[in-house]
């Protein structure tokens, strides 16, 4: 009976001990991670998809026995895509005691946070944004997983191009978002020595259309590259075909795709969408397989995504980190983990860290509503 006190008093000892230098979020049996994003509003769809991608692939880590013996917790409060709110929402998950932070959507949000985290010296893995703000000059604790918007939209541009549709306008959210995509076409159409025919612009969070299309539609472009949110991108593409002008409509991935072809209609079909994951219903590529399988058992539905893919890799890319850290999980130690990974292939997506680059990946692809509200690669 002595032995097994001395025992339990020594393994509470040890706990006690490891508590006092475990960071915030992390005790013998879960790793607390936090979420801020658009959970309501007119941006909702992101938000959710993303997050359903991403627990997807937790709850299947936690009923695996967790990562080094600890599960995962994921804590999401909604910021309905708004930059006050979602630093708000960033300065009480990280006084609440999350080990990092995960999965934000959006640039104007991800901007809003970025002084607080890098403040508290806390990691910020896989954000739903492609913008330049997150990536250089680089930061030591964002990660991000996808390509930029700079790669999006220069793959958007040598499409037009190389179809010889080379008036080019932008319809774009005006904020941080809407203007890293504008600066990413502007680069895109200086490298071909063009310039940008029209701009127009649409607040975040609304609807109203009206100024952008009278902008733009007077030039009479071949092609428009839109960087907003679906609501948004819908009425704009529906406003513009109504008043006549059916020019090529491109848009980053950001958009959020699912949600587009449903709001957009009979009027969304042949827009082009760009893609930094691989397509959701190809189980050829063994990442899909699996996100396929998992997210059907998380929902309970095959309600397929880009975005709620991306969320599946981005936990993915979370947990390979969280694994080579090892057992004595700190904040330092996992950056030190995330940057050793070179070429790791996650079934098909590859992603590389290095000290230099917190970039993963690079891969775009262009996709297109077809009929149906369905994509066609």
């Amino acid at each position: 009976m002595t032995r097994a006190i001395e025992k339990l008093a020594l393994f509470a000892l040890a706990m006690t001990a490891a508590a006092a230098y475990a960071d915030p979020g992390v005790t013998p049996t879960t790793i607390l991670i936090g979420e801020s994003a658009a959970f309501s509003g007119p941006a909702q769809a992101l938000g959710n998809e993303m997050r359903a991608g991403a627990l997807a692939y937790f709850q299947a880590v936690n009923a695996a026995g967790g990562v080094n013996g600890r599960k995962i917790e994921l804590r999401s409060i909604d910021d309905g895509y708004e930059p006050d709110r979602a630093a708000a929402n960033t300065k009480k998950l990280i006084d609440d005691g999350v080990f990092l932070l995960f999965g934000y959507v959006g640039t104007p949000t991800s901007n809003a946070s970025k002084p607080i985290f890098t403040a508290a010296r806390v990691p910020f893995v896989g954000p739903f944004t492609g913008a330049e703000s997150l990536r250089n000059p680089i930061n030591r604790y964002i990660f991000n997983v996808r390509a930029s918007y700079f790669d999006e939209t220069e793959k958007i541009v040598g499409q037009l191009v190389g179809q010889t549709l080379d008036r080019i306008a932008v319809f774009y959210q005006n904020d941080d978002y809407g203007k890293a995509g504008l600066l990413g076409v502007e680069r895109a159409m200086q490298r071909r020595d063009l310039k940008i025919v029209a701009t127009g612009t649409v607040e975040r969070n609304t609807t109203d259309v009206t100024a952008a299309v009278a902008a733009i539609g007077k030039a009479d472009p071949q092609g428009v590259v839109m960087i907003s949110a679906y609501k948004s991108c819908a009425a704009f593409i529906k406003a513009m075909r109504a008043a006549g002008y059916n020019p090529q409509f491109m848009n980053v991935s950001f958009v959020g795709s699912k949600a587009l072809a449903s709001e957009a209609g009979p009027a969304g079909r042949g827009v082009g969408v760009t893609q930094v994951v691989p397509f959701p219903w190809n189980i050829a590529t063994p990442i899909v397989k699996e996100y396929q399988q998992l997210y059907s058992g998380s929902t309970k539905k095959d309600d397929y995504s880009f975005s709620s893919l991306e969320g599946f890799i981005a936990a993915k890319v979370l947990v390979e980190g969280l694994r080579r850290t090892g057992a004595d999980l700190t904040r330092e130690k996992f950056i030190t983990a995330m940057e050793s990974m070179r070429d790791v292939d996650f079934g098909g997506f590859l992603v590389t860290f290095t000290p230099t680059s917190h970039s993963g990946s690079r891969f775009v692809e262009l996709t297109v509503i077809g009929k149906d509200e369905r994509y066609l690669r």
